[in-house]
Parts: C-alpha cells; sequence; structure tokens
C-alpha cells in the first residue's frame, strides 16, 4: 500500500533504500532518544524484519519521501516491535535532520492513524517517546496520544490512543 499526503508520499520499504534510511537511522545525533543502528548491516536488518512484517501482519514502518524532490526524508508508521514485542501496534517516526521542524512527523502519524482507524480498525495504537524528546511528546499529543505512564526499563513514556480519538492539526 502506498498512501500520498499533501507532501509526503509513504511506501513499502526497499533493501534500496537502506543507505539512504541509514544517513539519519545510523545517526546518533538524530537518534539521540532511541535505538540507533551501529552499522549499515544492522539497518538493513531492521528494515527487512519489518518488511517479513508487513507481509505478515499487513502494515510496518514506511520509507517516507518527500513529494517535492523525491528524497528520502523518514522512515516511520504502524508496526509491531518485532525487537520489543509486547507493547500492540505502535506508530513511530524517525526523520533526516533536514527535515526536522516542518511538520512531516505529523502528517505522517495522521496517515497512519486513518489507517489504523478505518482499514485496520484497530482498538488502540500505542507510541513511545523519551520524557526529553518534547516534539515527539508534541507529536503525539496533537494526534490524540495520552501519556499512559513511565516505562523504566525502556526510559521511555508509554502513550496510548483509542480509535476514534481526536486528529488535532
Amino acid at each position: 500500500m502506498e498512501i500520498e499526503t499533501d507532501r509526503l508520499i509513504l511506501r513499502r520499504s526497499r533493501l534500496v533504500d537502506v543507505p539512504a534510511l541509514f544517513e539519519f537511522l545510523g545517526n546518533p545525533d538524530a537518534m539521540g532518544y532511541t535505538q540507533c543502528d551501529a552499522s549499515l548491516r544492522r539497518c538493513r536488518r531492521r528494515v527487512a524484519v519489518h518488511e517479513w512484517h508487513r507481509r505478515h501482519d499487513g502494515y510496518a514502518p514506511w520509507t517516507v519521501v518527500s513529494r517535492a524532490d523525491g528524497k528520502i526524508i523518514g522512515w516511520g508508521g504502524l508496526y509491531n516491535d518485532p525487537f520489543d514485542p509486547g507493547w500492540g501496534v505502535e506508530i513511530g517516526y524517525h526523520f533526516h535532520p533536514e527535515a526536522w521542524g516542518r511538520g512531516y512527523a505529523t502528517e505522517l502519524a495522521i496517515a497512519s492513524l486513518v489507517v489504523a482507524d478505518h482499514e485496520l480498525r484497530l482498538p488502540e495504537t500505542s507510541a513511545f517517546a523519551h520524557p526529553d524528546n518534547a516534539r515527539s511528546r508534541r507529536v503525539l499529543e496533537k494526534v490524540g496520544f495520552k501519556r499512559e505512564r513511565f516505562v523504566e526499563t525502556m526510559n521511555r513514556d508509554l502513550f496510548r490512543r483509542v480509535r476514534g480519538g481526536v486528529l488535532a492539526l
């Protein structure tokens, strides 16, 4: 499934995307609040495992492409975390630092939640954000997530959103 928003193309990830994705998924500064891929090989594995889950579950993070210039600027969407299972369907987003501050995470989150609500009919969606990551927390709150609790083992706050929760811009 490919989705187009006003400014983004959300498409399944391909192994050929990995070098562009690794520019930020492997950048410790860009991934300061979450898991950073230590090598191109690890990034390739992350993408491949999630794509296997897409074939199994029907969803996984998308490669995010700018409609304006066709550049890969992000990676995210809905997923069951194969590396830390048990939290249900989550939403996540990671962007190249050059794409930060432009509202792309909110645009991706809204598109993801439309799929969660109307196509997958999920009763709820989860998300995690580091307590110091104010931008990510703000994105989640804007699209209807509520902070549930701090998960000490992850050093992150757990957020949840029930189907049909407000999608505010």
